[in-house]
């Protein structure tokens, strides 16, 4: 049977995005410094004016402010004209230390907190994600680019995009409709917008699933100049779907940017996504979600879950026995696995956290492990 999906992506300027790149940002600085901070790090941007709060606990001597005005002058928020500069915008931080009873928990390697965690993976594209929020990430991606590189010079970093897509079961069949909304400068016109936006950035990334069925909406309603945290409040954490797959499969209770790994929300996400991977690249199936369910204080999860939506190759009970079998997936055990202790979650804030290579969650080393199920 015929059916559309959609999938929405936003740039790394959109206001709920810079607080996540913000958050990650911070993070980042304290692990290199202190590779065991406990960081649960939130913002709020509005109007002139970025809120830093939450809990971090580190040896590291990190100037937070700094941090958070660097991360919006790189996005591209350096000027009053395009409503936000990072260089003069007032910054105000309600930092403090982890509770002291969140922290007897995490010491011991405990899960720190309550919560279930989803990862997935199929194999209708070469990144292991759903192809509409694959595309809706390529389009952002390219939005943003072509920004930075000066093709497109009169756009500003607020964006946002949305593919729908035509599948005929579960094959992809066609691109039935695309959106692009981007801030930009006064002095274009709406036309010149749909033909600069159209040419070197919807056709470059999908010229080949496009027909003269395609519906486009380029900026639909109109002028886009007032953007960024002047047009809408950002908060971090509210962008959880554009994050993970796109709305198509589950998401966990809980979002990733700004906390350390010792956090489930994010390490059990990761990992969940690594096994689903392995598991479609063995050729056990061709689609699979993982829940994994953890509780405060208990080092294993208290549920493994896993659906390959009858695409399975062997008896699903078989790969279920071969990750409790061949996996630790205690906190503890995640971090080293996946190597956590690292400075590298800015770069996971924008444009999704899976699905791009040189995360260590992407990687496919534990096939054998599945391979010989088959």
């Amino acid at each position: 049977m015929k059916h559309l999906i959609t999938c929405e992506s936003v740039t790394e300027g959109h206001p709920d995005k810079m607080c996540d790149q913000i958050s990650d940002a911070i993070l980042d600085a304290c692990l290199a410094q202190d590779p065991l901070s406990r960081v649960a790090c939130e913002c709020l941007i509005t109007t002139g004016t970025l809120i830093i709060s939450g809990e971090i606990t580190t040896k590291a001597v990190v100037d937070y402010e700094a941090v958070a005005r660097k991360t919006i002058v790189d996005i591209g928020y350096d000027a009053d004209e395009k409503y936000f500069d990072g260089k003069a915008c007032s910054v105000i931080s309600f930092i403090h230390t982890q509770s002291p009873d969140i922290a007897q928990g995490v010491d011991t390697g405990w899960a720190w907190d309550q919560g279930i965690m989803y990862g997935y993976a199929s194999n209708e594209t070469a990144n292991y994600l759903p192809l509409p929020i694959d595309l809706a990430h390529e389009l952002s991606r390219q939005l943003s680019q072509k920004r930075k590189d000066g093709t497109l010079s009169f756009l500003y970093p607020d964006g946002k995009t949305q593919v729908t897509v035509e599948y005929d079961g579960l094959k992809p069949l066609r691109v039935d409709t695309v959106v692009v909304s981007s801030q930009h400068a006064l002095d274009v016109t709406q036309e010149q917008i749909h033909a600069s936006i159209m040419e070197h950035v919807v056709k470059p990334v999908l010229w080949t699933m496009l027909d003269d069925q395609t519906t486009f909406y380029i900026n639909p309603t109109g002028m886009f100049n007032v953007g960024g945290p002047a047009g809408d409040t950002g908060l971090t954490w509210r962008k959880i779907i554009v994050d993970t797959y796109g709305g198509i499969w589950r998401h966990g209770g809980g979002a990733f940017s700004g906390k350390d790994p010792t956090k489930v929300d994010r390490s059990g996400a990761y990992i969940a996504r690594y096994l689903a991977k392995n598991i479609v690249w063995a050729g056990l199936a061709d689609r699979c979600e993982i829940q994994l369910g953890y509780a405060i204080g208990v080092a294993q999860p208290v549920s493994v879950y896993i659906d390959c939506f009858g695409t399975e190759k062997v008896e699903l009970q078989g790969i279920v026995d071969a990750v409790k079998n061949n996996f630790d997936l205690s906190p503890k055990w995640i971090i080293t696995k996946l190597d956590l202790r690292k400075p590298i979650f800015q770069k996971t804030a924008s444009y999704g956290h899976f699905g791009r290579e040189g995360f260590s969650w992407e990687k496919l080393d534990s096939i054998d492990i599945f391979k010989k199920l088959i």
